[in-house]
C-alpha cells in the first residue's frame, strides 16, 4: 500500500537500436520534440470541474433541481450522492449514539452509488476531475514552479504514509466529539459551499494552506493530509480504468513524470525500472491525463485493464 514499486526483477533497459527514436530514424531530441504540445485531457478535465461547479451554482441561484447541495452531500436530478469520508465519520458518530439503525435509505444509496462509481472509474479520479481545490492547487503550482526555477526554492516532502494518520485521526475525532470536525477544515467542502452560497472568513484558512504549499511543501494538502483523497484511493484500488504504460513505446524521456501531479505512480517510466511490458498506474493516480498529453511516443494511454484480452 505504501510502496507502489514492484519487487519483481526489472526488465533490461532497451538498447539504442530498439529505442523508438532510432526505429523512427530520428535523433532523441527530434523524436522528443516531434509531438505538438497538447493539452487535450487537461482542458477536458478543467471543463468538467468548472462545469460541475457552475451546475451547483445555477441549481441554487435559479432554484433548479439539477445538482443541489455541495460536494459534501448533494442530489443529482433527485438522486442522492454522499461524500464517502463524510459517511465514515457519520457511521463512527452513529455507532456511539445508537442512531446507526435510523440512517435513511437515501444515505445508503448515496454512499453506495459513489463507492460503485469510483470503484470502476478509479477513486482518485475524483481529485482531478471533480475537486475544486485540486484545480486551484494546479493553478498555484505554477507559482511554486517559478520559485523553484528562479530562486532554487527547496521543496519539503514527507512520508506518504502520514496521510493514513490523518485519515484515522479525523474519524477518531468524530467518534469522540460526535461532530463532523473534518468538515470545518475540508478544502473540498469549503470551496464548494463558498462558490454556491458565498464567501466567508473560512477562506483565510484556504489561503493559508495555499501559501504553505507554494512556499514550503508542494501539494501538501492533497498528498499528505486530505482523508477524502485517501478514501477515494482505497475505493479505486481495484478500478479497471487506469493509465496504461507500454514499455516498447517509451523513450525514457520522463516528460510524463515531470508533469505528473503524483509522480511516484509513474515509477516504471524510469530507465531500468519497468518489470513487465505493460504497467498500470496504482491507486494514487488521479487519471488527470497530463502524462498522456505529454508522452511523445504514445506509451501512456487511458485503458480499462484486461480490455485488450477481449479484442
Amino acid at each position: 500500500m505504501f510502496n507502489p514499486q514492484s519487487t519483481k526483477e526489472p526488465l533490461p533497459p532497451k538498447p539504442v537500436e530498439a529505442m523508438p527514436h532510432t526505429l523512427a530514424g530520428m535523433t532523441f531530441n527530434e523524436w522528443r520534440q516531434k509531438k505538438q504540445k497538447s493539452h487535450k485531457w487537461r482542458n477536458i478535465r478543467w471543463s468538467v470541474v468548472i462545469g460541475l461547479s457552475v451546475l451547483f451554482i445555477l441549481s441554487f441561484a435559479l432554484d433548479l433541481s439539477i445538482l443541489e447541495g455541495s460536494l459534501s452531500g448533494s442530489r443529482l436530478l433527485g438522486f442522492y450522492l454522499i461524500d464517502p469520508y463524510n459517511s465514515l465519520q457519520m457511521l463512527a458518530i452513529s455507532s456511539t449514539t445508537g442512531y446507526i439503525v435510523h440512517l435513511t435509505m437515501n444515505f445508503w444509496i448515496g454512499l453506495g452509488t459513489i463507492v460503485l462509481f469510483y470503484a470502476i472509474m478509479g477513486g482518485r479520479t475524483y481529485c482531478s476531475w471533480v475537486c475544486p481545490y485540486h484545480l486551484l492547487a494546479e493553478w498555484t503550482d505554477k507559482m511554486r514552479d517559478l520559485l523553484v526555477r528562479k530562486y532554487k526554492w527547496k521543496d519539503h516532502t514527507f512520508h506518504r504514509s502520514i496521510r493514513y494518520v490523518f485519515w484515522i485521526g479525523f474519524i477518531l475525532v468524530a467518534f469522540f466529539t460526535k461532530n463532523l470536525v473534518f468538515e470545518d477544515v475540508n478544502m473540498v467542502g469549503i470551496l464548494s459551499r463558498t462558490m454556491i452560497y458565498g464567501p466567508g472568513l473560512i477562506l483565510l484558512w484556504v489561503l493559508g494552506v495555499i501559501l504553505f504549499e507554494v512556499l514550503y511543501s508542494k501539494r501538501f494538502w492533497c498528498r499528505y493530509v486530505c482523508p477524502l483523497g485517501t478514501t477515494m484511493g482505497m475505493i479505486g484500488s481495484v478500478a479497471p480504468l487506469s493509465i496504461k504504460f507500454e514499455h516498447d513505446k517509451c523513450g525514457y524521456c520522463r516528460d510524463c513524470q515531470t508533469v505528473c501531479l503524483v509522480p511516484h505512480v509513474l515509477w516504471f517510466v524510469q530507465r531500468g525500472k519497468a518489470t513487465q511490458a505493460v504497467h498500470y498506474t496504482g491507486q494514487d493516480c488521479t487519471r488527470c491525463g497530463l502524462c498522456v498529453d505529454s508522452c511523445p511516443g504514445g506509451a501512456l494511454s487511458y485503458s480499462f485493464k484486461g480490455i485488450d484480452k477481449l479484442t
